[in-house]
């Protein structure tokens, strides 16, 4: 009857127990009675005389034993170490207590080294913190400096006169965001990089974009294309230093004969459609040649005999014009055929020019230069025919101030008058105000004239000729780019420049899309190759990655700051803002081979790209997309950590069709089927943990379809978890070995678990009554049994290492009770 009582008293106080840490939870103490009556006398006797200070010291008694904390024996430990809450040196003691010198010395050496470790840790993170502050920060400049479409020098001008965007108008909403123009141009791009990429020789790329001009018919952009090819037509072989090869003397000299040449061009071609289009004004005849075509184009310009021309006619027309309109029109012999006319009545004139004529350069000897200066200051300076001392300032490239606005009227006139002057030798015969350098004539149209002097706005293929043909290149191409709907013959034009090795690059990434470096010859401006690229695709890239993918395949040679390579980082970027991942980087097959994607022919490692665009997608959160990277990378250890971080947080949830945990579990199935199918193994502990999980995953789904006996069996095989108390030690050390992914199911799997042994207590309870003896006895055994079972996850709960949440063990033990 004692042993009676006693039971169902110590049954009341595990029940009483359970209820209490169901409530709250209490730290558990582990005193005798003895300890415990006198903790308790001495609470009581300290509360009843207590004072503000004691009753502090028992609040903190309270708070900080609920987190099974001993305050007193804190306290004795903070009063020995009350020296280290500030690290100084401890006080010096008497000479004569060697131990007591010893113990401080000692002391003292710990608190330095303490000290010293302390600093050196704070100025370290510090360290890390400014450098990872600084690389946030720079690549926050420049995804918002890539944003600002309007860039340049003048991105933030908003009060400059800008062409209205015509792009929008003719996009088509949720399919292609490329125009027409933009189009053509991809097209020739993708015919390059296909050419390239096949080892087939190099096509020029200028001539792929001119066609696209043609097609367009648009007479300004076809002049623009023919501008191009001839100016860029100065290399055989490309230069290795394009600074270098851009500021020597040959290649600038190159660049003026090419420049004259167009301007002399497209004049001859004016005079021909005027002469055609008047011809019965013109009274075209006689042998055909530029001279005839001059005289019949001064009978449409000059009908009469002008005021002021002095030194007689030809045919009819004053002879320093025709003789200047022969220049103008690029034909030396033209024009020495008139000289040769009239030669007694210009004097010394036909020496001078026969030698400028035969000269390569164009270029009087020091001392006929001299000579023909000092006639035209003496005489001609004040002369009343525009033509003649206009003729004599390009011979002897003098006066450089003069713009002879009576005869270049026009900018592309002015503009050719100018080069005519551009010297290049400086062999002290002349003054430098007398000389006009390449620099100088730069620095007169960009800086001193600028876009409103040429009404940049409304004619901007007239400022872009303009700095063409004067060799600024990234100039020009940074204000085209500026334009809207010009965009993109700006970029193609520096595409053509990049591929001839005639362009000035940035040397940062974040730098203004036009520039000045440190160090450069005057007037060198330097165009940032990758920013305008990615600012042109930045249009596209989501609708179109295929063409922008075609324009980063020009950036594989290319690094940023940090040295790595455009190519990638700009497919890593595109990729996951398409989220064109199979197109781009290829399919997994059921069978595991890889199906190729669209970066296959532009890398030959294409498993390099992958991991890279895997690891940007992970970085950025997106882990269902980089196990399916990882998996085409055929990096099998990166795939079982992220489906493991991924399984983790559902394996516990009710399965239903289109959920999140069934996404994710056909997804793991299929990689498991896979994986045992060709034998990839991932790293031990990552493989286990994969395989575990998806068990539990199969558990908790019969769990929830009320399948206990199912999931009883697989949780047996699992061997996860404690069911006999012979067992309870050895899953316990095997605990130690489960991942964070494991651990984190731990409450949900032991309470899943639990109620399966009650639900089966339940239902052996139920069974009816008056069975055979054996059934019988069979049906205590398993009573006893499952109480056994439910005990020893209680024991397991309790002795493992790990924090579970709060009402887990009151759960547990409740059941527990319920079983009894």
């Amino acid at each position: 009857m004692d042993g009676e009582g006693f039971g169902e008293l110590l049954q009341q106080a595990e029940q009483l127990a359970a209820e209490t840490e169901a409530v709250s939870e209490l730290p558990h103490v582990e005193r005798n009675l003895q300890e415990i009556q006198q903790a308790g006398e001495r609470l009581r006797s300290r509360t009843l005389t207590r004072t503000p200070h004691d009753a502090a010291d028992v609040k903190a008694s309270i708070l900080l034993g609920s987190r099974g904390l001993d305050i007193f024996h804190i306290s004795q430990r903070l009063e020995t170490l009350s020296a280290a809450t500030t690290f100084e040196p401890l006080e010096p003691v008497k000479d004569t207590d060697i131990q007591g010198f010893l113990k401080n010395e000692r002391d003292n050496a710990l608190l330095s080294a303490i000290e010293e470790s302390r600093r050196r840790t704070f100025l370290l993170a510090e360290e890390y913190h400014r450098e990872s502050m600084l690389v946030q920060w720079e690549q926050v400049k420049q995804r918002v400096l890539h944003t600002l479409l309007g860039a340049g020098e003048d991105a933030l001008d908003f009060n400059q006169d800008v062409e209205p965007s015509f792009v929008s108008e003719v996009t088509i909403p949720g399919r292609s965001a490329l125009d027409s123009v933009e189009v053509a141009y991809a097209r020739q791009i993708y015919i390059f990089n296909e050419k390239i990429v096949n080892g087939h020789i190099h096509p020029n790329l200028g001539d792929l974009c001119a066609s696209v001009a043609e097609s367009l018919d648009d007479k300004n952009v076809s002049d623009m294309w023919l501008m191009v090819k001839q100016m860029t037509d100065v290399l055989l072989v490309p230069a290795k230093d394009t600074l270098k090869s851009r500021t020597s003397v040959e290649m600038q000299m190159a660049f003026v004969r090419q420049a004259l040449n167009v301007l002399e061009n497209s004049y001859k071609n004016y005079t021909m459609v005027t002469v055609f289009g008047n011809l019965h004004q013109a009274q075209l005849g006689g042998v055909p040649g530029t001279y005839q075509l001059v005289r019949s184009f001064l009978n449409i310009k000059l009908p009469g005999p002008l005021p002021g021309m002095q030194d007689g006619e030809v045919e009819g027309h004053p002879v320093w014009a025709v003789i200047y309109y022969c220049l103008r029109c690029g034909d030396l012999n033209a024009a020495m055929q008139v000289v040769n006319r009239v030669q007694h009545q210009l004097g010394d004139f036909k020496t001078w020019f026969q030698e400028y004529m035969n000269s390569p350069d164009r270029r009087l000897c020091p001392t006929s230069e001299n000579k023909l200066r000092l006639h035209y200051r003496r005489v001609l300076r004040n002369s009343a025919d525009p033509y003649k001392r206009a003729v004599y300032c390009l011979i002897g490239k003098c006066d450089i101030n003069d713009n002879h606005g009576e005869v270049a009227d026009k900018t592309e006139d002015y503009l050719w008058l100018k080069l005519n002057q551009v010297c290049f030798d400086d062999d002290g015969s002349s003054s430098p105000q007398d000389r006009l350098t390449l620099p100088q004539l730069q620095k007169q149209l960009l800086e001193d004239y600028g876009e409103s002097h040429f009404s940049a706005s409304q004619q901007p293929f007239l400022y872009f000729q303009v700095l063409f043909l004067t060799a600024q290149f990234e100039a020009a191409v940074a204000f085209l780019f500026r334009v809207e709907r010009l965009r993109c013959h700006a970029v193609h034009v520096a595409l053509v420049l990049y591929e001839l090795r005639l362009l000035l690059k940035s040397s940062g990434q974040s730098a203004q899309l036009l520039s000045q470096e440190p160090g450069d010859p005057p007037m060198i401006r330097h165009l940032n190759f990758i920013r305008l690229l990615m600012l042109y695709t930045r249009k596209f890239e989501s609708t179109d990655p295929r063409e922008a993918l075609q324009y980063f395949y020009f950036l594989r040679n290319e690094k940023d700051s940090q040295g790595e390579n455009m190519f990638m980082r700009c497919v890593s970027e595109l990729v996951i803002e398409s989220r064109e991942f199979d197109m781009l980087l290829g399919r997994l097959e059921k069978d595991g081979s890889r199906k190729p994607g669209v970066i296959d022919k532009f890398a030959g490692d294409t498993r390099a790209i992958i991991s890279k665009v895997a690891l940007e997608a992970e970085n950025k959160g997106l882990f269902e997309e980089a196990v399916k990277l990882y998996e085409l990378a055929k990096n099998p250890d990166k795939v079982l950590e992220l489906m493991n971080r991924l399984l983790s947080p559902v394996i516990a949830q009710v399965s239903a069709p289109q959920s999140n945990k069934e996404r994710l579990k056909n997804t793991a199935v299929a990689i498991a089927e896979r994986y045992r199918c060709q034998g990839i193994a991932g790293e031990k502990g990552v493989d286990s943990t994969f395989y575990l999980l998806l068990d539990l995953m199969t558990f908790f789904d019969e769990y929830h379809a009320g399948h206990v006996d199912r999931a009883y069996d697989i949780m047996e095989r699992l061997k996860l978890l404690p069911l006999s108390q012979e067992s309870v030690e050895e899953r316990v050390a095997a605990f130690r070995n489960f991942s964070d992914e494991v651990r984190h199911n731990l409450s949900e799997v032991l309470l899943a678990t639990m109620n399966i042994l009650f639900t089966q207590y339940k239902r052996l309870k139920g069974a009816p009554a008056g069975t055979p003896g054996r059934a019988q006895r069979s049906l205590e055994d398993r009573d006893v049994q499952l109480r056994s079972q439910a005990r020893a996850l209680i024991t397991f709960a309790g002795m493992i290492p790990y924090n579970m949440a709060g009402d887990t063990n009151a759960r547990l033990v409740q059941m527990e009770l319920l079983m009894n």
